[in-house]
């Protein structure tokens, strides 16, 4: 079965997102943001949000987390939580 971990940050608007998105592409440690700006408990471990499989996470972080870039940062990422940033870390299929 696919398995992977991602680390993400939440925040509540799209705007907020997409500035913390550039921060992080011109060098800002994502760890460091997601401790500072996101709402999610997880902010406090960087974001970690461990090792999980396909329909664990809400449809929209599976869709991205399953096809997308590894190491690349995600996002604006809208869900019924708010907007994440995602960062997959390792998959395997």
């Amino acid at each position: 079965m696919a398995k992977a971990s991602a680390r993400h940050i939440l925040v509540d608007n799209e705007e907020q997102c997409a500035s913390l998105k550039k921060e992080i592409e011109d060098g800002a440690d994502f760890a460091e943001i997601a401790k500072t700006h996101s709402s999610c408990p997880s902010g406090r471990s960087g974001g970690d949000l461990g090792e999980f499989g396909p329909g664990q996470m809400v449809k929209e972080f599976d869709e991205v987390v399953f096809s997308g870039d590894l190491n690349t940062v995600h996002g604006p990422v809208k869900t019924q939580f708010g907007y994440h940033l995602l960062e997959i870390t390792s998959r395997e299929d």
